[in-house]
């Protein structure tokens, strides 16, 4: 991934129907405007446990523990 696309240029990322319907129904009545902003904050909260990102120094055991993780929020 290149420097710029960390610094802010966006991206489609294809979910199924039903997690972002039910993903929606979570948060209603919360402070997310969006389901873009509450998978955003999810997914950034997520990487942040595994360090710097801008590195690209994930060890295997990192990367495993990543595709876990979303894998158990219904993403692989």
């Amino acid at each position: 991934m290149s420097k710029r696309s960390l610094s802010g240029e966006k991206v489609t990322l294809k979910i199924p129907r039903p997690l972002y319907n039910k993903i929606g129904r979570i948060i209603e009545g919360t402070g997310y405007n969006s389901v873009t902003d509450f998978v955003v904050y999810v997914m950034r909260d997520l990487m942040s446990m595994y360090g710097d990102m801008e590195k690209g120094t994930f060890s295997a055991g990192e990367i495993d523990k990543i595709k876990e993780r979303l894998k158990n929020l219904g993403y692989l």
